[in-house]
């Protein structure tokens, strides 16, 4: 795992594990904003994270709790006690090209707290209404998973389609957000 402290000329993402209501969650950021979530960030799941995001962007990636992730830390907790309903952090998008990110920015913006929108549907608000499927691979991409609301991203006929967070984590998100109702256990 790459946790170099000290400046070598590369860029720097700070990062850190903070306990939410569906676990522990990775959080990395760069200069330009938050670039990564990871969810059930223990262990070995938080090592690959961290490795992946050291070679793929070529950073020295420094623990921090504080500074750059000062803000969404304090966002996050915000949001899973019920508190926040819109996130308006700096993001950065550098892990998402091309379809990818358009379909993400719209998500971002588009599809607000406690609302859901099919794969088609999305499709269309980005001009490719025959793409369900590339949104779902997207949805699947996505690195800022919850800051960018991905389980909001439902199938037309009502199920809950896939999450890489897993189905439970969201369900348990979309109770949070009133769209299910809480679970009994």
């Amino acid at each position: 795992m790459n946790t170099i402290g000290q400046s070598s000329g590369r860029s720097r993402v700070e990062w850190t594990v903070v306990p939410s209501g569906i676990g522990p969650l990775l959080l990395a950021a760069t200069d330009q904003g938050l670039v990564r979530v990871v969810f059930h960030a223990d262990g070995r799941v938080r090592d690959g994270a961290l490795d992946a995001l050291g070679d793929r962007l070529g950073a020295e990636l420094v623990e921090s709790a504080s500074g750059r992730l000062a803000e969404p830390i304090s966002a996050l907790s915000a949001y899973f006690a019920g508190w926040l309903r819109e996130f308006a952090l700096p993001l950065d998008w550098t892990l998402c090209t091309g379809f990818n990110r358009q379909v993400l920015r719209e998500l971002a913006t588009g599809v607000s707290y406690g609302t859901v929108v099919g794969y088609g549907d999305l499709a269309g608000r980005v001009g490719r209404p025959e793409a369900a499927q590339a949104v779902g691979a997207a949805m699947g991409a996505n690195p800022l998973p919850v800051v960018v609301p991905c389980h909001r991203v439902v199938e037309s006929g009502g199920g809950l389609g896939g999450f890489g967070g897993g189905l439970e984590t969201k369900r348990r998100l979309l109770a949070l957000e009133g769209v299910l109702p809480e679970p009994l256990f």
